[in-house]
């Protein structure tokens, strides 16, 4: 293994207890068994990698873990605490955001708008909420300060999201996950329909939400992505897990293997 590699394992293994592991998760939509007694866990400062082909089981993980749907059976552990999440509001006030393929960004909000909607900061506290006043220039100034600790430039923090690029969409959407997200951050295939040069920036983004301590789960079918990012790989197929590995070049055909089921 070579020092990136190595670096990054030892980072990983420092973080103890794990900030999330889910154990013998398990869950079934009416005859389908969709996952097996899944076992993963996940250290602030690492970026797991989960992979498998469509149908291995990986949505339905993360929907479980993000509170959309439910495990029948297993246990969500949380900084070593067993916790219940019963619904994505749970989930984010457990400190868990994700970001799925759609984004699901507000065209027509600015940056900031899009990253408090729902929990702008409003004032004076003693009247009643209906009644308060927007501090927008508060939400604008985290806003920006959010984007600059995170490397991610933007034309206008003025402009709506739909004049914005794919890559600077996704970034917002990735940036806007970490204001709230105090534990888990993950990804659905962040760079899906992305040129090479947004795809560079994301990645990036990825690599710097580790570097400041957040734990992120990678969903992706990119293996140069997971090869350049990932502390270690999961790889689920038709609902079970059948491996794991520190991801590298030289144990690529490995984890294909795995994913294909060769």
């Amino acid at each position: 293994m070579n020092a990136v590699f190595a670096s990054r394992t030892a980072q990983a293994d420092e973080a103890s207890p794990p900030v999330l592991s889910v154990r013998g998760a398990s869950k079934r939509f009416g005859s389908v068994l969709a996952l097996a007694g899944i076992d993963i866990s996940v250290s602030r400062g690492e970026i797991l990698g989960l992979l498998g082909d469509n149908g291995a089981g990986k949505s339905t993980l993360i929907k479980c873990i993000s509170g959309v749907h439910r495990f029948d059976s297993g246990s969500i552990i949380i900084d070593g605490a067993i916790t219940t999440i019963r619904s994505p509001g749970e989930a984010r006030f457990a400190g868990i955001e994700t970001v799925y393929q759609d984004l699901a960004l507000f065209d027509n909000l600015t940056p900031a708008q899009n990253f408090f909607a729902g929990r702008e900061i409003s004032g004076p506290q003693w009247l009643p909420r209906g009644l308060r006043f927007l501090k927008q220039r508060r939400m604008d100034a985290e806003t920006e300060a959010l984007l600059g600790n995170l490397k991610v430039t933007l034309p206008k923090l003025d402009a709506v999201v739909a004049m914005m690029s794919g890559g600077q969409r996704q970034a917002i959407a990735v940036a806007r996950s970490t204001v709230f997200a105090r534990k888990v951050v993950i990804l659905d295939e962040p760079t899906a329909a992305l040129g090479l040069r947004e795809s560079r920036q994301v990645l990036d983004l990825v690599a710097t939400l580790r570097d400041q301590g957040n734990a992120v789960i990678l969903i992706t079918h990119n293996m140069e992505h997971v090869i350049e990012l990932a502390d270690r790989a999961v790889v689920l197929r038709q609902g079970r897990k059948v491996g794991e590995l520190v991801p590298t070049k030289d144990n690529k055909q490995e984890l294909v293997s795995m994913i294909v089921g060769a």
